[in-house]
């Protein structure tokens, strides 16, 4: 996903996002149908679990998620069924830990979000999109005859750079803390 030309923009100008690190096993399968069923002149990126869309690139963004990290726990999440997004399909991702540090971070962050950062989070894995509504419920009616909900760890915040399509790989800041779920304290 890195890339390597993109315009001469200062980086600091283009926002950053921000997306949960997942097992391996599921990124894997989660990229694969993503591959499988996304139109490939738009899909320039992995599959993703997003926690912001667009944050400032700002030193303390990287200092809050770093400390952040180092006192959360991984923790598991359940892929509990199949979304419509109208013009595309997603998995719904659940986890009490989710809303937990998305609500931590907003409030850190609120007045530097845009409104969209200040909502709500839907959690979902997009593995279809921008496609006729007709293809979306085809896809999710094949999916869902097969679905079984499983699980799959957290185990950290990646921070991309957003290049007005593409994003550019910056970092990870993985979760530190074995030993108590921090994650249940707000």
């Amino acid at each position: 996903m890195e890339q390597t030309s993109f315009s001469t923009e200062p980086l600091a100008s283009k926002p950053l996002v921000a997306t949960f690190s997942i097992t391996p096993s599921a990124q894997s399968y989660f990229n694969q149908l993503r591959k499988l069923h996304f139109p490939a002149e738009r899909n320039y990126l992995d599959a993703h679990l997003t926690l912001f869309h667009a944050l400032p690139d700002r030193q303390w963004i990287y200092e809050d998620l770093q400390k952040l990290a180092k006192n959360q726990q991984p923790f598991d999440a359940i892929v509990q069924s199949i979304m419509s997004l109208g013009g595309g399909t997603a998995f719904k991702i659940i986890s009490p830990g989710l809303p937990v540090l998305h609500q931590k971070l907003q409030k850190i962050w609120f007045e530097h979000m845009t409104s969209q950062d200040r909502q709500k989070r839907n959690f979902h894995i997009t593995i279809q999109n921008k496609v006729e509504s007709a293809e979306a419920k085809k896809l999710q009616a094949e999916l869902t005859r097969e679905f079984q909900p499983f699980s799959f760890t957290i185990d950290g915040i990646q921070l991309w750079r957003y290049h007005n399509g593409p994003w550019e790989y910056l970092m990870k800041f993985d979760f530190e803390d074995k030993s108590s779920p921090s994650i249940w304290h707000a």
